[in-house]
């Protein structure tokens, strides 16, 4: 255990024993260095770390006090999902749904993307340009469907110094995220096969599963810890599961993460009954704490781990560029994707490649999550304020996004529809499930208002919540 993780540990172990109460000021930066002879920066680890955790909260210009609110009843609830495997059909919702994010005077509370001002465009355009102005002809048809060599060659050794073993050979650059995650569903399965997804699940899974014509059953998944591995061993006794698709990193819509002796419990199960892992690894890259998470494919001796991610929430929305570790299957994706799209758009690439080798990713990082850490805050304390008793919500430790559970009697997705009249985008929870569980759940982007902008939407959106409670 780190120092920041052991003192973090300490404060918690006080506040269970009472020693700390709810209310009570942490000590001062300055006072816990001199006390427990550690760095500044190691105080502050541990202080974020809590935080992230909804432990303490931080006052401007007060310091940091432990939550009055830490009770099991302001997290939402896990509803146990159908047990029988089910068609799915979600595309027409999802598009009614998220049509709303093209229109700019909308606050975009309910996209699936932190806002574009957080990136470094300009300097990735600029980086683009002069790498394509000195790319030789001939290197524009080299490595169609892999992916640029060098790009290839960079992700592998960002995945050593995570301490994930991938060589570039395994890597398939792809159009985004959702491109590597549809190209590894594919080669895994056939019309007709039974696919495992968390409850609540992203709806691009979904989406996925409804044009392959594939059947989904659906795992129970907690919305701080993420796939519940019985409720995955008991469907794996019951269905002839041929692929999962987990998000054991900051989970879309809850912002679960998965422990690291749980992702590799889930590696071994899925080793033993031979089942293929798709791994939605999007957002491992905006964590709270000192360390990125590791992703499953760390625990992956027998190539079964489909690793997928992108540049999209992290450095280059738009840019379209993502990959995928294949393991096994690394072949079989490079086929299927020279025989449907070819290959990911050269500029794209060598300006990613481009920051990687000389903009200072890793610093641009550290700014990202700090900001979007502060946001969270923010959105936590606006919620508080402006919801109604007997909302639930989480506190993920990474990403942008929180889950809310609304009381029982508002429907989120006329909840939606209201907001969207008065300019609010938010995410119902019909997106997120075969089954009608999370009717009264919401899904809200914290990562692109700025504080003025989302309090107010927060706010109005707490009115309306009042509103339809009262009408049932």
């Amino acid at each position: 255990m780190n120092k920041y993780e052991q003192l973090a540990s300490d404060i918690e172990e006080a506040i269970a024993a009472g020693t700390l109460r709810p209310g009570d000021r942490l000590p001062s930066v300055r006072e816990t260095v001199a006390s427990r002879g550690v760095s500044p920066s190691t105080v502050f680890e541990a202080y974020y770390l809590l935080e992230a955790r909804g432990v303490v909260e931080a006052r401007p210009r007060s310091g940091y006090f432990v939550r009055r609110s830490r009770d099991a009843a302001a997290e939402p609830h896990s509803p146990p999902p159908r047990a029988e495997s089910t068609s799915v059909a979600v595309s027409d919702l999802v598009l009614e749904v998220l049509g709303s994010l093209r229109e700019r005077d909308v606050v975009p509370m309910g996209s699936a993307f932190p806002s574009p001002w957080l990136f470094p465009l300009q300097r990735l355009a600029r980086g683009g340009a002069a790498a394509m102005r000195q790319l030789a002809p001939d290197d524009l048809l080299e490595d169609l469907a892999a992916g640029n060599e060098d790009l290839r060659r960079q992700l592998a050794l960002r995945y050593v110094a995570n301490g994930v073993a991938v060589a570039s050979e395994e890597i398939i650059v792809t159009s985004g995220a959702m491109e590597a995650l549809n190209l590894c569903l594919q080669v895994a399965t056939r019309p007709g096969d039974v696919v495992a997804i968390e409850s609540p699940t992203f709806y691009g899974c979904l989406q996925a599963l409804e044009r392959l014509q594939l059947k989904a059953v659906e795992i129970e998944t907690h919305p701080r810890e993420g796939v519940q591995l019985e409720s995955l061993r008991q469907a794996l006794a019951r269905h002839p599961v041929k692929a999962c698709w987990f998000m054991p990193n900051f989970q879309n819509p809850t912002g679960s993460l998965m422990s690291v002796d749980k992702k590799q419990a889930l590696v071994d199960l899925l080793a033993r009954h031979e089942v293929p892992l798709i791994e939605d690894d999007a957002y491992a890259e905006l964590y709270f704490g000192a360390r990125r998470p590791p992703p499953a494919k760390a625990f992956d001796r027998k190539g079964l781990v489909m690793h997928c991610s992108s540049f999209s929430k992290c450095l280059a929305p738009g840019y379209r560029v993502g990959w995928t570790a294949a393991g096994r299957y690394a072949g079989a994706v490079e086929r299927l994707k020279l025989m449907s799209t070819l290959s990911v758009a050269v500029p794209s690439q060598v300006a990613v490649l481009d920051y990687l080798r000389h903009g200072a990713f890793d610093k641009h990082l550290r700014g990202l999550r700090a900001a979007l850490a502060q946001r969270q805050q923010q959105a936590l304390q606006f919620v508080q304020q402006s919801f109604p008793a007997g909302t639930r919500v989480t506190r993920p430790e990474g990403g942008y996004l929180l889950w809310l559970e609304l009381p029982a009697a508002v429907d989120a997705l006329q909840l939606q529809r209201l907001a969207l009249a008065r300019n609010i985008s938010v995410a119902p929870g019909h997106l997120f499930s075969t089954s009608p569980h999370f009717h009264n759940y919401i899904r809200l982007n914290y990562g692109h208002p700025a504080a003025e902008r989302m309090q107010e939407a927060v706010r109005t959106l707490g009115q309306l919540v009042v509103e339809l409670a009262a009408r049932r």
